[in-house]
């Protein structure tokens, strides 16, 4: 009864339209894009004259074949999780809102109406699988997993009172469907693992289902033109149903951009276009796109030419220019044919940043060599005068994808978050390498200078950086990140959140470093809310202010999750008082693992 009411309730809300579901195509594979993540190794079998003439029965039962072969030379092994990893396990899928009614504090009277959503990994068969072959080992990484949506509903009454409500559910891809109806684990892992068996993984993806990975979908939720996108930069994204969380199709542009998608597409400042990009292990390695602001056409295009696979996760904009991270953690086929792994951070290797105008090619890229790192996620840029300023979370070393395979996977994530240390030459892992501050550099474009500099220290790790989205490409006082618990991470050899962190970019502070060898340097102003012992946050998100001028306008929205008392709740902190006690905690029905990318997505009602 209960459910029902929240049901009704949800639709009497937003007036959204009526569940819409998709039948499923047995025979899919012959009309899903052609994966572009590892097509290429597997290119010459699929333009093989011979094979592409078999007549369909034929294909069918080869298919079968193949899949009888999986079953009887592959185990399927779960990955454990230790104790204190255990909010990082799935849930099961809800499927129908329902009504939340325990509120600490009060949601705000002009707090908008709309939904804030999270995505994040969730196995769809408990937990991450590895496999056992005659070709070795291979296992899902702890990026993978299939994505589940978390989403709270903000109603407002005609009484001024608000309603809230609590969904979650599984995005619902092909792949999915797929081994949904099998009921069992059917793709191979294959990103990490001895390198035979990661290549036997390719290769019998592929031969099977046409496609080498799973569309995974579970990173990020963006909006454009009205709709709404859960996407992983591994495939093309997937529109959803803001209002049931129904997954309803793919999304390629009307055909025009059949290859990887990033997760963090950027809305131009100028012209509300969206800005894409796609990486791929073969050429073309890197390629950008410009998809119109009605969502319609993809109205520019173009191949950067990279000589190299960099995993480029996100993409920035200014007013008139495009803001490529060219840094060196690559994924290369020839390295993991020859026995090396697929992705690598080679520490030595090149790190540059490219600015391009909107509509330009490969030959109008300015490049601008910086110091090596890794940089996953930029908070903002904007042009200054003659440079063009771009602000990121950068440490020395990456999680992704992890140890070489055969290491010990936790003591290496372990020492990796600990505090931060000196690195010494003869440590293979310095400690605290996953360090990770707000950086700046600034590219002049007429000099071709670059100056840069760590702008908050060692004090705190930092990562997941938001912002309020009205600004995204201009000049902007204001940031905001989710702060690392270095000994929770330690200990769990996993991420976790232990507060948030409000970044004053035009407020400096002369401050000594903990770490004194290192020399005095000029840091901003951080502004911190921490959150209560074994309490972690996930997908934080700026909501602004309705009608708001200032930036800061607003409150950032986060699902937390206390590890004593196992509740999960939503925290609702005014930007403006930073510090204090959230203005609202609202205690969820069920558990939320800790998880990606979040966003609040204001909904009009029809």
């Amino acid at each position: 009864m209960q459910k029902k009411m929240a049901s009704i309730l949800q639709v009497n809300c937003f007036m959204g339209r009526p569940p819409f579901s998709h039948k499923f195509d047995h025979h899919f594979r012959d009309s899903l894009p052609s994966s572009s993540s590892f097509k290429p190794l597997f290119r010459k079998l699929q333009q093989n004259p011979i094979w592409a003439n078999v007549p369909k029965i034929i294909k069918e039962a080869s298919v079968r074949l193949l899949d009888t072969f999986v079953d009887l030379t592959f185990e399927f092994v779960d990955q454990p999780l230790l104790p204190s990893q255990g909010n990082f396990a799935p849930v099961e899928e809800r499927g129908e809102a329902i009504h939340v009614t325990s509120i600490e504090g009060r949601i705000p009277d002009d707090f908008q109406e709309g939904v804030y959503i999270r995505n994040g990994p969730n196995p769809l068969f408990g937990a991450l699988k590895s496999t056992k072959s005659v070709f070795g080992k291979s296992s899902h990484t702890w990026i993978e997993g299939e994505g589940m949506l978390h989403a709270l509903y903000f109603c407002k009454e005609c009484d001024g009172s608000w309603i809230t409500a609590y969904n979650n559910r599984y995005v619902h891809t092909d792949t999915f469907k797929l081994e949904k109806e099998r009921n069992k684990p059917a793709f191979l892992p294959a990103i990490e693992g001895d390198p035979r068996a990661v290549l036997s993984a390719f290769l019998l993806n592929w031969l099977r289902f046409g496609l080498v990975d799973k569309y995974l979908s579970n990173t990020n939720v963006f909006e454009h033109s009205g709709k709404f996108y859960s996407i992983s930069e591994n495939h093309i994204p997937q529109e959803i149903d803001i209002r049931t969380l129904e997954t309803l199709e793919n999304w390629d542009i009307d055909k025009a951009w059949r290859r990887p998608f990033t997760s963090h597409p950027k809305k131009a400042p100028d012209t509300g276009e969206l800005v894409i990009m796609g990486i791929s292990p073969s050429k073309p390695y890197f390629e950008i796109g410009v998809i119109s602001a009605d969502g319609k056409k993809l109205v520019h295009k173009a191949d950067l030419k990279l000589n190299r696979c960099c995993l480029c996760h996100e993409i920035g904009v200014t007013e008139r220019y495009n803001v490529i991270m060219d840094f060196p953690v690559t994924i290369d086929i020839d390295r993991l044919i020859s026995g090396g792994p697929l992705i690598k951070h080679e520490k030595e290797g090149r790190a540059r940043i490219g600015i391009m105008p909107r509509y330009g090619d490969a030959d109008s890229v300015q490049w601008f060599e910086v110091e090596s790192s890794c940089t996953f996620h930029i908070i903002n840029c904007y042009e200054k005068d003659d440079e063009v300023v771009v602000l990121a979370c950068r440490a020395r070393d990456s999680i992704i994808p992890g140890p070489d395979f055969g290491l010990n996977k936790f003591d290496w994530f372990s020492k990796g978050f600990k505090d931060i240390s000196p690195v010494e030459e003869t440590d293979e892992k310095p400690q605290g390498s996953f360090f990770s501050s707000a950086y700046e550099w600034r590219l002049n474009m007429d000099s071709g200078d670059v100056k840069e500099r760590n702008l908050t220290g060692t004090e705190y790790s930092m990562d997941f950086p938001m912002m309020n989205e009205k600004f995204v490409g201009l000049e902007t006082k204001f940031g905001y990140t989710q702060v690392v618990d270095s000994n929770a991470s330690s200990i769990s050899g996993m991420a976790k959140y232990g507060g948030l962190a409000k970044l004053y970019f035009k407020e400096r502070k002369l401050d000594l470093l903990p770490d004194t060898r290192q020399p005095k340097e000029e840091l901003i102003k951080v502004e911190y809310h921490k959150f209560p012992p074994n309490t972690f946050c996930t997908g934080a998100a700026f909501v602004g202010k309705p009608g708001s001028p200032e930036e800061d306008g607003g409150w950032i929205i986060t699902y937390v999750h206390n590890e004593e008392c196992n509740i999960s709740q939503v925290y609702i902190v005014d930007a403006q008082k930073f510090s204090d006690k959230p203005v609202a905690k609202i205690t969820l029905p069920s558990r939320v693992p800790y998880g990606f990318h979040g966003a609040f997505m204001p909904i009009h009602r029809q």
